[in-house]
């Protein structure tokens, strides 16, 4: 599990900071007490850059691939755009 690290107390120890990142995983940076950044390992950064796919590969592998869809657009009515 993530330890949340305030700003000041994560300059103080950022060699504590750094072994804990490797040791047991990302780590937590709050400024102001907003979570504002993550340290992660080197491995762990690796492992989740090399783990991302391309979008066009998502949609080419996933199982509603060969699903016939209609895409066509309904031209019957006019548009709507509700703002939130």
């Amino acid at each position: 599990m993530a330890r949340v690290w305030q700003i000041q107390e994560a300059k103080n120890k950022l060699s504590e900071v750094l072994d804990e990142a490797i040791r047991h995983g990302p780590q937590i940076i709050t400024k102001r007490g907003v979570e504002t950044v993550i340290v992660l390992s080197y491995a762990e950064y690796r492992r989740v850059m090399l783990s991302k796919k391309k979008l066009s590969d998502f949609f080419r592998e996933s199982p509603l691939a060969e699903v016939d869809l209609d895409l066509r657009r309904d031209k019957s009515g006019p548009r709507v755009n509700i703002a939130p």
